[in-house]
């Protein structure tokens, strides 16, 4: 299974972003062969609308089957719920302490977007 984690790292050390749509980029984690790729999401840091629909699409070819952000707009939600995307949020610092939690089952899977639109 592969999870996305939003950051502006290149390593499982690195910050989990707390926005998903205008993350810098997304950690896309394979828990079965403990591998790591990186998916740009640089396109959509400076978009006027339609950062977080974007995003989601991205995530959603990624092959990603969860995603761990900070926050998630209703929008987007919609977009990663149409394409089979848990969606779990995480307050931890690094994308390493968020998949430990992930692993350990203490992220609860959300069912709604947890911040309204344009959020910054």
């Amino acid at each position: 299974m592969k999870i996305a984690f939003t950051t502006s790292g290149n390593e499982l050390a690195a910050p989990l972003d707390t926005r998903f749509g205008r993350a810098p980029r997304f950690l896309i984690y394979d828990l079965e062969g403990e591998t790591l790729e990186l998916v740009n999401n640089q396109q959509n840091l400076n978009a006027a609308q339609g950062a977080g629909i974007q995003s989601a699409g991205t995530a959603a070819r990624s092959g990603a089957q969860a995603l761990v952000s900070g926050h998630c707009g209703p929008k987007a939600f919609r977009v990663l719920q149409a394409a089979g995307i848990r969606v779990f949020y995480s307050n931890t610092s690094t994308v390493a302490e968020a998949l430990d939690a992930y692993r350990q089952g203490t992220l609860v899977e959300s069912k709604t977007a947890d911040v309204d639109g344009h959020w910054e």
